[in-house]
């Protein structure tokens, strides 16, 4: 087990070396906070890539692998479900920008709701960006020892910082960067891990398609709360937002279309790992980790591999988009130095939850109810809503969103069974109190 640990410490330390030596160094306002290079935007296909592979975290690979391993191939196609927010996304982002004319979400909600809907909403795009980094960061720890022993801090620690090292020499450039070469890594080491599962006699592509039931007991709610939060989900995730606004709008809309599905197909596939992980009977809290011990250390070592590249491309996306919350959008201090500042800033405060035994999948399950209000604030973005609307729908979802937190909802509103009755029924209720309350001082105005 002692060579197994070394080489886990080569990878991180060698991979994020290589991706701080190779990244670009911003110089330039628009190199760090946009990513343009030599006054050339992201192509298609590169922003295609960026967008995969920054919302393929290891927190996102770890749920789809256990929703697998509980639900079955339902449990993979509801966790897959989220990626309806990409083509929700895209649609709305190229109408806000060819018939809107806004340059970004901020720029948007201020001149329609004034500047107090800015701050409402960068508090909740900072609870998104807070989560994103503890959360991709336990995952790293779990392999390399058990929560809460001197290992699995040691390398949270120092994988968040070797990250932290690279962002902070590019921003957003060095993101988009990285995450072209970890999507290609993503791809080819998938592969490996699915071939070895098919390679085993008794599993084949017969016992994925009839794992589990398609019931609302079984991971239909996960599935319909799912697309449910697609409607809102991807707006406060500024990770995803920022790649909207930074090449053309044509570009930008295939861009987010094509992420869409080659991003909930990436992670139904990895999904297979959990329902391998079923079929065979390995028991533990982590399928991913399960199924890489039962092959030996090799395979151990690629799913490791995996989780570091898709946690780092996360972990780097989430500090440039931070930096330029803070310094662009807020208007702070719109410079690289101030955005390098508040990078460290978030690095430092996101890890603190590692050390309280946060919950991995709340940090995408709740957060995702606490912005259902903003379903119909850009649904009907171009409605005549009064800034009275938003606040009463925004404050409306964050009501529904604590309800989920404490566990209070009324169990007489809940018409389902199973896990994740109720998150599916808070967000059902929810979207439509929020879209009642929008549409209110519209229909009073009237």
């Amino acid at each position: 087990m002692e060579s197994v640990a070394i080489w886990q410490w080569t990878l991180i330390i060698v991979t994020s070396l290589l991706f701080f030596w190779f990244s670009p160094l911003a110089k330039t306002a628009n190199q760090f906070f946009k990513a343009t290079q030599n006054k050339r935007q992201p192509s298609a296909w590169m922003l295609t890539g960026s967008l995969i592979v920054s919302w393929i975290f290891a927190k996102s690979i770890t749920n789809a692998a256990n929703l697998g391993a509980s639900f079955g191939l339902v449990g993979g196609v509801a966790y897959a479900a989220y990626y309806v927010s990409f083509a929700v996304a895209g649609i709305v982002i190229y109408q806000l920008r060819t018939k809107g004319g806004f340059t970004s979400i901020h720029h948007f909600l201020k001149t329609k709701f004034g500047h107090a809907a800015i701050l409402l909403f960068s508090v909740l795009i900072g609870i998104r960006l807070f989560n994103e980094v503890w959360s991709n960061t336990m995952v790293i720890g779990s392999y390399f020892g058990v929560a809460g022993s001197t290992s699995y801090y040691m390398s949270i620690i120092v994988f968040t910082g070797l990250t932290l090292a690279y962002a902070l020499k590019g921003g957003l450039s060095s993101s988009i960067f990285t995450d072209v070469i970890q999507m290609v890594l993503f791809s080819i080491l998938l592969c490996v891990i699915l071939w070895n599962i098919f390679s085993v006699e008794d599993f084949s592509v017969k016992e994925v398609t009839s794992s589990g039931d398609w019931t609302f007991a079984l991971g239909g709610n996960l599935l319909l709360a799912a697309v449910l939060q697609s409607f809102s989900y991807p707006f406060h995730d500024p990770v995803l937002t920022d790649r909207g606004f930074i090449s053309s709008p044509k570009s930008t809309l295939k861009s987010f279309l094509w992420a869409s599905v080659l991003g909930a197909i990436c992670i139904v596939l990895f999904s297979i790992v959990g329902i391998f992980a079923q079929q065979q009977g390995l028991q533990g809290n982590d399928a991913a980790v399960m199924v890489s011990k039962s092959f030996g250390v090799i395979l151990l070592l690629v799913i490791n591999f995996i989780m570091i590249t898709s946690a780092a491309s996360t972990l780097d996306s989430t500090f440039s988009s931070s930096a330029k919350l803070f310094a662009i959008d807020l208007k702070l201090g719109e410079n690289i130095r101030f955005g390098r500042i508040v990078m460290i800033l978030v690095a430092v405060l996101g890890t603190i939850p590692v050390f309280l035994n946060a919950e991995i999948l709340s940090a995408t399950t709740i957060s995702g109810t606490m912005v259902i209000g903003l379903t119909p604030v850009f649904l009907f973005w171009k409605q005549k809503a009064t800034k009275v609307s938003y606040f009463l729908s925004v404050g409306c979802g964050l009501f529904f969103g604590f309800l989920l937190v404490f566990d209070v909802f009324p169990e007489v509103f809940i018409f389902t069974t199973g896990k994740y009755a109720s998150l599916l029924w808070v967000n059902i209720w929810g979207i439509l109190s929020c879209c009642v309350l929008y549409m209110l001082p519209i229909w009073i105005k009237k």
